[in-house]
């Protein structure tokens, strides 16, 4: 009998263990092209150009800051910090904000035509952003908004608000009924159920959606370049990352510290959020 009740845990203890060692490897092998961003980056030119980044750690060593400073002190890129925030803030905030009500409508309001406007909804997340881009154009030219950050805030809203409302509804969808249920009986509205019970409780769902955004607006380049052009004054980072290497390829060996000065707020905002984000993706996933 001891031997019997040894056996399940010894495989579970092998299969954990394959799973893991599974989970390692995906993880050395997303880390790895991260780790020779960084090393490229600190590396001279003529070292990048002759040998790969995996060579740095050879006798001598020669790391270097000179990428960092030449990227931080050309092409305007303090302003473009700036412009990526303007830009990153609001169009991870307003989406969120539209999507948050929303959601709550769909899952807990009752009116006609709930369930065919959801599933356009949702069907608008398999849109591609390319077919808009020349008729939204054409609409923010006869509004004149063009080349301002109104027009590429309304963008990212829009382009934001299907995937943003599909995945709080899921999550907003799994609250227990009978919360809701006696507050509406004590008399609360659905502002007031929505604003003091729904959206403390769905805190996990909306942050992950923040992160999802937040990265999504601050890494996009085609709906920047779309609506707001290449003027130094709007251009967020990634177009002024793009800008960097001219006609004749020069200015290549910058882009690797360029790149990853554009990642290291990503990257604290993600860390910094984590414990919310796999709370928010499984959400709903799997009922009780």
């Amino acid at each position: 009998m001891a031997a019997r009740d040894k056996r399940p845990s010894a495989r579970r203890l092998a299969s954990r263990a394959a799973i893991n060692l599974i989970l390692g490897a995906i993880c050395v092998a997303w880390l790895v092209p991260t780790a020779g961003l960084l090393v490229s980056s600190l590396r001279p030119r003529e070292l990048i150009a002759l040998s790969g980044w995996w060579e740095a750690f050879r006798a001598p060593l020669r790391l270097t800051l000179d990428n960092y400073v030449n990227v931080l002190s050309r092409a305007n890129m303090g302003a473009s910090f700036v412009n990526s925030l303007v830009v990153a803030v609001p169009g991870t905030l307003i989406p969120m904000a539209i999507a948050a009500y929303a959601a709550y409508a769909f899952a807990w309001m009752d009116f006609k035509g709930k369930e065919w406007l959801y599933l356009v909804v949702v069907g608008l997340i398999a849109v591609p952003i390319q077919l808009t881009l020349i008729p939204v154009l054409r609409m923010f030219n006869a509004l004149g908004v063009t080349g301002s950050f109104l027009a590429v805030w309304l963008a990212h809203a829009a382009y934001g608000l299907p995937f943003s409302i599909y995945l709080l509804r899921n999550f907003i969808g799994q609250l227990p009924p009978s919360m809701l249920e006696s507050a509406f009986v004590d008399g609360a509205s659905h502002p007031t159920v929505f604003f003091r019970l729904v959206l403390p409780t769905s805190l996990p769902a909306i942050a992950s959606l923040g992160i999802f955004q937040f990265m999504w607006v601050w890494n996009d380049l085609l709906v920047s370049l779309i609506y707001l052009g290449g003027t130094p004054d709007v251009a967020p980072m990634t177009v002024t990352i793009a800008n960097m290497v001219n006609s004749y390829g020069g200015g290549w060996e910058y882009l690797t510290a360029a790149a990853f000065v554009s990642m290291a707020l990503p990257l604290v905002v993600f860390f910094s959020m984590q414990k919310y984000f796999i709370r928010g993706v499984l959400a709903g996933s799997v009922k009780e």
